[in-house]
C-alpha cells in the first residue's frame, strides 16, 4: 500500500467518483481507476460499488478511509517539516534564555546553530525566567529556555532536565549537614536577582517551603548578578543558594562550601512557548539543538 494509492483512493471516496477524484489529482481518469483496481487486487477485497454515476464505499473502505486519512496528514506533516528544515536560509530566531545559561552551554548552541545556518538571523535575549516567559506570552519572543516554576498561563512548558540547587556558605559549620528551610531562617542571606526577588523560580520554590513551614526567610543582602552574589558568599557577607551547574563548572569564588538541601531541592529547566501557537522553522530548529544539547549535557 502506498501513499499514491491512498492518495487516490481518499480523492475518489470523498468525491464520489474516479473522474473527479482524476481532476482534483491532476491524473488521467484510466490511471486512477487502475491505481484502485491494484489496490483492490494487492488485498482481494473490493472498495467500491460502482452503482451508476456514483461510487459507494464497501464495509472495507469505510474502515481504511480515516486510516488513510491520517497516514496522509501525517506524511504531509512529515514533509512539512524537512522543507521548513531545508529552507533555513534567512529568517530571524528570537530565542530567549534564562540567567545562568552560560553555565548550560548556550554559547556552544548558539554557535552551532550559526555553523549549521550562516544566513539565519539570531535574536537571543538573557533575562531572568519571569521576563522571558512574559515576552513569550505577548508574543515578543517565539519560544525560550526557563527555570520552573512559573505562572503557565498561555505558556506551554517542555520538561528537559533538572538541576541540583545547593546551599553554598564561606562557614563549614553552615554546609557541615543537608541544610533545611529552618536553617535559612537563621541565617544571613545574600541573594541574587534582586530585581524580580521571590517571584524569581528558584527563591519562589524556597519562598513556599517557608511557608509550609511557617518560617520568614529575609535576604541581608541582595544583589542582581549571581558572580556578585558568590563574591560576598566568599567574603563572609552571607550564604547563598545557587545551582549545581555554576559550581561544576568551576567559575566559583574558592573558599566556598556547598551542602544539599534537606529535602534536595530541584530547578527545572524547560522549554517554552506560547499555548496554541507555532515556531518558526529557524526558532523550531534552534530549539531542538537546546533539547539536545541539554538532553547530552
Amino acid at each position: 500500500m502506498t501513499l499514491l494509492q491512498l492518495r487516490v483512493f481518499v480523492a475518489a471516496a470523498r468525491l464520489g467518483s474516479f473522474t473527479a477524484a482524476a481532476l482534483a489529482l491532476h491524473m488521467a481518469q484510466p490511471t486512477v481507476s487502475e491505481v484502485i483496481r491494484r489496490l483492490e487486487d494487492s488485498y482481494e477485497i473490493a472498495l467500491f460499488i460502482r452503482t451508476g454515476r456514483r461510487l459507494v464505499l464497501t464495509r472495507a473502505a469505510e474502515e481504511l478511509l480515516p486510516l488513510a486519512e491520517k497516514a496522509i496528514a501525517a506524511a504531509e506533516e512529515a514533509e512539512r517539516a524537512l522543507r521548513a528544515v531545508k529552507s533555513l536560509d534567512g529568517g530571524t530566531a528570537t530565542f530567549g534564555l534564562l540567567r545562568n545559561a552560560n553555565y548550560y552551554a548556550m554559547a556552544d548552541l548558539l554557535s552551532t546553530f550559526h555553523a549549521q545556518y550562516p544566513h539565519v538571523r539570531l535574536r537571543v535575549v538573557g533575562l531572568n525566567s519571569v521576563e522571558v516567559a512574559n515576552l513569550v506570552r505577548s508574543g515578543e519572543l517565539e519560544g525560550g529556555l526557563v527555570v520552573l516554576p512559573l505562572d503557565p498561563e498561555g505558556l506551554r512548558f517542555t520538561p528537559l532536565r533538572r538541576d541540583e540547587v545547593l546551599y553554598a556558605s564561606a562557614n563549614p559549620e553552615h554546609v557541615a549537614a543537608p541544610v533545611t528551610i529552618a536553617d535559612l531562617a537563621e541565617r544571613d542571606l545574600v541573594l541574587y536577582d534582586a530585581h524580580y526577588g521571590w517571584k524569581d523560580p528558584t527563591r519562589r520554590q524556597v519562598a513556599e517551603r517557608a511557608q509550609l513551614a511557617g518560617v520568614t526567610l529575609e535576604a541581608l543582602i541582595e544583589v542582581e548578578q549571581s558572580e556578585a552574589a558568590l563574591s560576598l558568599v566568599a567574603a563572609g557577607a552571607g550564604d547563598t543558594f545557587i545551582s549545581a551547574s555554576v559550581v561544576r563548572h568551576g567559575r566559583t569564588p574558592p573558599g566556598i562550601s556547598y551542602a544539599s538541601f534537606s529535602p534536595p531541592l530541584y530547578d527545572t529547566i524547560a522549554l517554552v512557548q506560547r499555548e496554541g501557537g507555532s515556531l518558526s522553522p529557524a526558532t523550531a530548529e534552534l530549539s531542538r539543538l537546546a533539547r539536545t544539547m541539554l538532553a547530552e549535557e
